[in-house]
């Protein structure tokens, strides 16, 4: 006997738009509202966020969940499913790994919730949620030292090779030069390292011991950003 906790509320009927009630499709939105505002939350945990994005994230199971009433129960409803999960487009601006997965949360809950299967989404977005901030607080996936980006401004006649290794290897476990670039309408260079401090208050002093190698030009040290890839 099929678990009715996982039966869709719309019956098994071969049009399903043709048969869902009023009472139906009120009930399917509001658990479409009530979940996508749980992705939401989920996301915002220990996130930083935009409200914009925020608020697209908690609608977007009931829009997902519109498409899907309106087309299941047809030959088109395959094309249909591949056709929604490719509005994750609509992030033009790249996103995190998170962003992304997060989006496809939510369509997925979308696709639960147009289909009947209430019960069946609430659990998955309970699911999830747990095992997100289950994630979050634990150390998992944490890098046992954070990088920071290290730029040091250099005169035009410089010759920087070999210059600051010896300092940066008192001061940090790892030191990757990543980038040089021109400055100043080419009369200075910038050299970007990604560091990694061989432990917390050492800042000063590599900054201190920089500017003494580098003519006493600009310094700065600060937090690298993370190119999050999937």
């Amino acid at each position: 006997m099929q678990d009715l906790g996982f039966a869709s509320v719309y019956g098994a009927a071969e049009s399903m738009i043709g048969s869902v009630t009023t009472v139906e499709f009120l009930l399917c939105s509001v658990a479409s509202i009530v979940l996508g505002l749980a992705v939401a939350c989920v996301y915002m945990f220990r996130h930083a966020y935009s409200k914009n994005f925020v608020v697209t994230l908690a609608l977007l199971p009931l829009i997902v969940q519109m498409v899907i009433t309106l087309v299941n129960g047809n030959l088109g409803a395959g094309i249909a499913v591949m056709g929604v999960f490719n509005l994750v487009r609509f992030r033009s601006i790249p996103g995190s790994a998170k962003d992304i997965g997060s989006v496809f949360l939510a369509m997925a809950i979308g696709l639960a919730t147009g289909m009947g299967f209430l019960t069946l989404a609430a659990i998955f977005t309970v699911i999830v949620a747990i095992v997100n901030v289950a994630y979050v607080l634990s150390p998992f996936g944490k890098p046992r030292q954070p990088q920071k980006s290290l730029k040091i401004t250099i005169p035009e006649d410089l010759d920087f090779d070999g210059v600051f290794d010896e300092t940066l290897a008192s001061y940090t476990s790892s030191a990757e030069l990543v980038e040089v670039r021109t400055t100043n309408m080419g009369s200075l260079f910038q050299l970007e390292y990604l560091v990694c401090m061989r432990q917390p208050g050492m800042e000063k002093a590599l900054i201190d011991d920089v500017r003494c190698l580098n003519g006493n030009c600009k310094v700065s040290l600060g937090r690298a950003v993370t190119r999050e890839t999937l």
